[in-house]
């Protein structure tokens, strides 16, 4: 559906060339917003993408290939923004990795990685958006956290640290941009069928000798009561309505869409 509500506002959204990333970026596409793309990937595919986008909505795209784990490259990134678009009116947070061990197990290299990506980054990105934010007096700031922002599982130390923070990070930026027209909201998904979820599923169909659909089930049931995957559509829909007026006044809530998990 387009509605053309955010024509002429540019929205970057990190870690979008695939999965959640990439279905928020659509739907911000769909709404008229042009998009600034970010992720890893093959340089062709990611070239196709953009163009697709652009033509399927009518709007423009570019593409910054910052490693969120580095300020410098998310400094440059920006700066792109601000160069070819004037800057960022829609920050994403989305960037994100998970290694799961116990914690006497958890390499520290993987710790340090994940903090870096799902947590540090989005300091990095907010605190160069804001000041271009502040001119506009507008601007909206969406982390995508997870149900793990808000609740733990074994074995996901970094993440649920990282999640938990993430969180806590939305909450004080909402209260500095309290009395501005900029506002800033966490999304908390559950399952969502991404291709990383998809390697999950596939690895415990063969581990337990059950079909695709077995597995998806088996999966869920652990935890989503709705027995159904979150999708990044919805997600975008969700990320659209933040952008809204009717959500001004929707200022450092941690949102989740998790077919029930964080309900038990």
């Amino acid at each position: 559906m387009q509605n053309h509500s955010l024509k002429g506002k540019t929205a970057l959204v990190t870690g979008s060339t695939s999965g959640i990333g990439l279905g928020i970026a659509r739907s911000f596409a769909g709404a008229g917003a042009n998009i600034i793309f970010n992720g890893f990937g093959d340089a062709q595919e990611i070239a196709a993408l953009q163009a697709a986008v652009a033509q399927e909505f009518s709007v423009k795209t570019a593409y910054h290939n910052a490693d969120m784990s580095k300020a410098a490259e998310i400094t440059a990134m920006m700066d792109y923004a601000t160069s070819q678009f004037g800057g960022v009116d829609i920050l994403v947070n989305n960037a994100g990795i998970q290694h799961v061990a116990n914690i006497e197990d958890f390499p520290v290299e993987k710790w340090d990685a994940i903090i870096a990506i799902n947590l540090s980054s989005a300091f990095h990105t907010t605190r160069l958006a804001l000041p271009g934010m502040k001119t506009k007096n507008w601007g909206r700031i969406i982390n995508i956290a997870s149900v793990h922002g808000l609740v733990a599982s074994a074995q996901k130390s970094a993440y649920v640290a990282a999640k938990h923070g993430l969180v806590g990070f939305t909450k004080t930026t909402a209260l500095e941009t309290a009395h501005t027209g900029i506002t800033c909201n966490a999304i908390c998904p559950g399952w969502v069928l991404t291709p990383l979820v998809q390697k999950q599923v596939d690895a415990r169909a063969a581990a337990d000798k059950l079909s695709n659909d077995d597995a998806k089930k088996a999966l869920l049931a652990e935890k989503q009561p709705s027995g159904e995957f979150v999708t990044p559509e919805q997600l975008g829909a969700l990320a659209v309505f933040f952008c809204s007026d009717a959500a001004n006044q929707v200022r450092g809530v941690a949102w989740n869409m998790d077919g029930g998990w964080v309900a038990q």
